[in-house]
């Protein structure tokens, strides 16, 4: 969009499905803008996990707060990825500390960085036993060296002093945190933490690559008549946004649907339980950002755009036949922002 060119953050969520190691990740990307709060808290609605974004420098900001409150209502899995090391920040267990309390949940580091600003030296992956190297390139991946934290060889990559450092942070962490709890993780109650320099594409591979490992898949999800299982063979879904004016050449809305069972198809009929009737989509679209493609089919955890011509609303529920209805869509009333008072 181009207001988000012009300030350089989010203002819409903007949907993004990849392939990664395997897998089908389907990302939904959430403005961090106190201003654009509502589509964030309609948008937690309809994801499996979270990963939280925290600016080093800045810490827990009061937007971060308010997210976080509506994931835990709704028990969500939460990461947390510590961002713009390669600038002066906060310190790592300042941040830790900040996080527990501003946050109201459990963390435990899985990388380290060493050191940060301009002194930067990369991670250790605490994950999986070794260390990132950090090099200032936003085209090529760090290189990354299996080596143990008590090893000589780690004196030599990154120098005497920030190997004792390094030594001395991580009995720390052993000492102060417990072991990294999957259970705990999946419930909602502790957030595994990363450090990096995502404009560098520094310790993004290391979130992904845990991610991919411990993020659940779909899971059952409760509506007024029953649960429903991901892995029914029948459709449902339900609408979660719709976005208006998404290509400036077409004045068009797209209602974001999210697959919550079954396959979604091209052409085949589906019935829109509010309207009581039944419809067919031909032209239903997957994103990637602001490229769009035509999708033949779909399935639990994936994000359709089906264009809208005044026909959906936020909340509402499409299935292969059956009357369901989704629980927990938050609706907004009108905010007041300013009171301009005639002066005479």
């Amino acid at each position: 969009m181009e207001i988000e060119k012009q300030r350089g953050i989010s203002v819409a969520t903007s949907v993004m499905g990849f392939e990664y190691r395997d897998y089908k990740i389907n990302i939904l990307d959430t403005p961090g803008h106190q201003d654009f709060a509502e589509d964030t808290y309609r948008t937690l609605t309809a994801v499996d996990s979270v990963i939280i974004v925290v600016d080093t420098a800045k810490g827990v900001e009061a937007q971060t707060r308010k997210l976080m409150s509506v994931c835990r209502m709704r028990n969500t899995p939460v990461m947390i990825f510590v961002n713009k090391m390669d600038r002066e920040g906060k310190e790592p267990f300042d941040l830790l500390d900040e996080l527990e309390a501003e946050l109201g949940i459990g963390v435990r580091p899985l990388s380290w960085p060493i050191n940060q600003g301009f002194a930067f030296k990369g991670v250790y992956n605490i994950y999986k036993d070794n260390l990132e190297l950090y090099t200032p390139n936003k085209q090529t991946i760090s290189e990354s060296v299996k080596v143990d934290v008590d090893s000589t060889e780690l004196d030599k990559l990154v120098g005497e002093h920030d190997a004792a450092k390094l030594r001395e942070d991580m009995e720390l962490i052993n000492g102060v945190y417990s072991e990294f709890d999957i259970e705990k993780y999946l419930a909602g109650e502790l957030a595994p933490v990363f450090f990096g320099s995502a404009l560098n594409t520094f310790g993004v591979k290391e979130l992904l690559d845990c991610f991919v490992e411990i993020a659940p898949s779909p899971r059952p999800i409760h509506t007024q008549e029953r649960e429903i299982n991901p892995y029914e063979e029948a459709f449902s879904g339900f609408i979660f946004k719709i976005h208006a004016n998404m290509d400036p050449n077409h004045r068009s809305c797209i209602a974001f649907v999210k697959v919550c069972s079954g396959k979604f198809e091209r052409n085949v009929n589906y019935k829109h339980v509010r309207h009581g009737k039944m419809m067919r989509f031909s032209a239903p679209t997957a994103f990637m950002a602001q490229k769009k493609e035509t999708v033949d089919e779909a399935y639990a955890g994936d994000i359709v755009g089906l264009p809208d011509t005044g026909t959906f609303k936020i909340g509402d529920t499409l299935t292969g036949g059956e009357n369901l209805h989704f629980k927990g869509i938050p609706s907004f009333s009108p905010e007041m922002f300013k009171y301009i008072e005639n002066a005479d």
